[in-house]
């Protein structure tokens, strides 16, 4: 099955010299990232619904076959927690399908929730479980949470109900790459989303300029190939790589694929299958 592979946003001005050449222009930042990867997230539709001039300008710029994935907006998962939220999906998926055959899934992130303003995830839930049941068809969804104790089948079998995406995601409060492997049953449709997101308050302590690698990654890496090799023959895999996870995306990106590739492991992209030699 295919693996899309990309990063979490492309604008990242200090990109330039490492990945965008020289010079580049932040107008042109897609544009060029497209001639690397097949598809990235969007980070900037978590903070405001994109126009529809933004929609058609990232459509001109980027080939056939490329794919965006979208975060929904805030306003939904952290400010509303998914109630009285109708109005906005409403009118951010009317704008984001747009994007035609270069939509792809919609993640809905959520925060980590601590025991005050949580005690118990079943009110999450619930919320959850009337909020997707009012999910228009012709999309593809994700979730993520970022509470290990939410992994339970109250989650899992409201997300299996609509054919939405558990996102498996590289995070400290999350698991290890090893223990998903172990957890086939977070696998709620036939296509997954991973997330390497990496320690944010950790790594700000040694960088805020995302131009280099600070962090070695080698092993998590490593492991996560052996889990993504799992899972590739029978899910389609969409994965975005966080500047937060190691200092660099795009280089984390260059790691996994060699680390991918030593492994035996097949075609990177929508072209061709990525399971194993």
């Amino acid at each position: 099955m295919p693996l899309r592979l990309g990063t979490s946003s492309w604008s990242a001005e200090s990109w330039v010299g490492p990945f965008y050449p020289e010079g580049t222009a932040p107008a042109d930042f897609i544009a060029h990232y497209a001639k690397h990867f097949d598809t990235v997230e969007v980070d900037a539709t978590f903070y405001r619904i994109p126009t529809p001039a933004m929609i058609e300008n990232w459509k001109r710029k980027t080939p056939e076959g490329f794919t965006f994935s979208l975060k929904a907006p805030q306003v939904i998962t952290h400010e509303k927690r998914l109630v009285g939220a109708q109005k906005e999906l409403d009118e951010f998926l009317t704008v984001v399908k747009g994007l035609g055959n270069k939509l792809g899934p919609v993640l809905f992130q959520f925060p980590y929730f601590n025991k005050t303003q949580m005690p118990t995830p079943f009110p999450f839930f619930e919320a959850l479980r009337k909020f997707v049941r009012e999910l228009p068809e012709g999309f593809r969804f994700a979730v993520e949470v970022r509470n290990k104790t939410f992994l339970v089948p109250a989650l899992l079998e409201t997300l299996k109900s609509r054919r939405i995406a558990l996102a498996l995601i590289d995070h400290p409060f999350m698991l290890k790459a090893s223990e998903y492997r172990k957890r086939m049953d977070l696998l709620t449709t036939d296509w997954t989303y991973v997330r390497w997101l990496g320690d944010r308050v950790g790594i700000e302590k040694m960088t805020t300029s995302w131009d280099r690698v600070v962090v070695d990654r080698a092993a998590e890496t490593d492991s996560w190939v052996s889990t993504i090799r799992d899972l590739a023959p029978k899910y389609e895999i969409y994965g975005y790589f966080n500047n937060h996870y190691a200092g660099h995306a795009p280089a984390s990106i260059a790691l996994f694929k060699k680390a991918w590739a030593a492994a035996g492991g097949g075609p990177i992209g929508p072209a061709g299958s990525a399971a194993g030699a």
